[in-house]
């Protein structure tokens, strides 16, 4: 199948493009890396009257300001897999973008495209939840920052207003006694996640135990989600099987995992336990809620013990 007609117009700057996309309303759209945009047009599920590419708006590359690593909306898929800055001070998107299409969709997708487009099978939406990332979105008003985890409202649905356009993404460094895992299941490469886990681990500044955690999941809802804080309490001052500290007892008497002297059992498959039975994922032609729900299961206390690895220096 072939586009509709549309006229084409190539904006020189966010602000052109933010008063194209005003005086456009409903009928017009952002062109940027069209990974997700032109199947759509070609499949006549989206038929918009007018493109606004904003390709020339910005050539700015990734930068740390503030202890935000800064990332252009117009940064590619392989940027984020490549950068010197990304892979050092946010390693878990560096891993997780590896998992996004395929080469030739990574070479053209951006990062705010991504986060605009609000697939629920989303890695790169899953990093923003798990990593506590914020947007910067221009609208005709000016700028407003909007954290990631007010950013996804449905299926392919933002709470960016019409005339909003995402200009930067900005991700915490990475802290130094933090590890990370990204985990996902796929029928085959390339396709969308059947469920992706993306996990952050802080440990305390004196001891191998769990300061905080923090898990975010794609493919289970109709958006990407954040497990709730009350679900992972139960990591809080623990050690997991298969980091530095595991199998015996913590610091100054803290529990442990599985093996370790009054441990009430593995945290993290309690952790994970919690967190798929909270869970209501629709059946559909890939897998039924069921066997997502075992998928979020294993691959969430996965991801917790290789985050927690990570932190500890057992993995790099």
């Amino acid at each position: 199948m072939v586009a509709p007609a549309f006229e084409y117009v190539a904006a020189g700057g966010y602000d052109e493009a933010v008063r194209l996309l005003a005086d456009g309303g409903d009928e017009a759209k952002i062109l940027a890396g069209g990974q997700s945009l032109m199947p759509m047009l070609n499949l006549r599920l989206a038929h918009p009257e007018l493109l606004i590419d904003i390709n020339a708006a910005d050539d700015r590359q990734p930068s740390v300001a503030d202890g935000m690593l800064v990332l252009p909306a117009l940064t590619r898929h392989r940027v984020l897999l490549e950068h010197d800055l990304v892979r050092r001070h946010c390693p878990l998107l560096a891993a997780a973008v590896r998992h996004v299409g395929n080469v030739r969709v990574r070479n053209r997708g951006t990062v705010g495209g991504s986060l605009a487009h609000a697939d629920p099978t989303s890695e790169i939406g899953s990093c923003a939840l798990a990593t506590g990332a914020r947007v910067i979105a221009r609208g005709p008003g000016g700028d407003r920052t909007l954290p990631a985890s007010e950013l996804f409202i449905g299926y392919w649905t933002t709470a960016l207003a019409e005339s909003e356009i995402i200009t930067d993404v900005l991700i915490p460094v990475g802290r130094p006694r933090q590890g990370w895992s990204f985990q996902e299941m796929v029928r085959r490469t390339s396709d969308f996640a059947i469920v992706a886990v993306a996990a952050l681990v802080e440990l305390d500044e004196e001891a191998d135990t769990i300061a905080a955690a923090r898990v975010a999941l794609a493919g289970v809802a109709d958006r990407v989600m954040l497990a709730g804080p009350d679900l992972l309490t139960g990591l809080t001052g623990a050690t997991l099987a298969g980091g530095t500290g595991a199998g015996s007892t913590g610091a100054g008497g803290t529990r442990t995992g599985s093996s370790g002297a009054g441990g009430s059992g593995d945290d993290a498959a309690g952790a994970a336990a919690r967190i798929a039975g909270g869970l209501d994922p629709a059946d559909d032609v890939h897998a039924s809620g069921e066997y997502r729900r075992r998928l979020v299961r294993v691959l969430t206390a996965r991801a917790l013990r290789e985050a927690y690895a990570r932190a500890t220096g057992a993995v790099a």
